[in-house]
């Protein structure tokens, strides 16, 4: 993937970086909230975007 369309998503729990993606930052200029499920914490919860 290429870098600039990387994005990380950050358990808002345990505040560590579970998960890495993609967007286009061109059209979608707010940060993404998905509900994932963490290894850390064991459980589904809320991963927001960090820069």
């Amino acid at each position: 993937m290429s870098q600039e369309n990387m994005i990380k998503f950050e358990c808002m729990v345990c505040k560590r970086i579970n998960y890495f993606s993609r967007k286009n930052k061109k059209l979608l200029k707010e940060r993404l909230q998905l509900k994932k499920h963490c290894q850390h914490c064991k459980k589904h919860t809320l991963h927001k975007e960090t820069k």
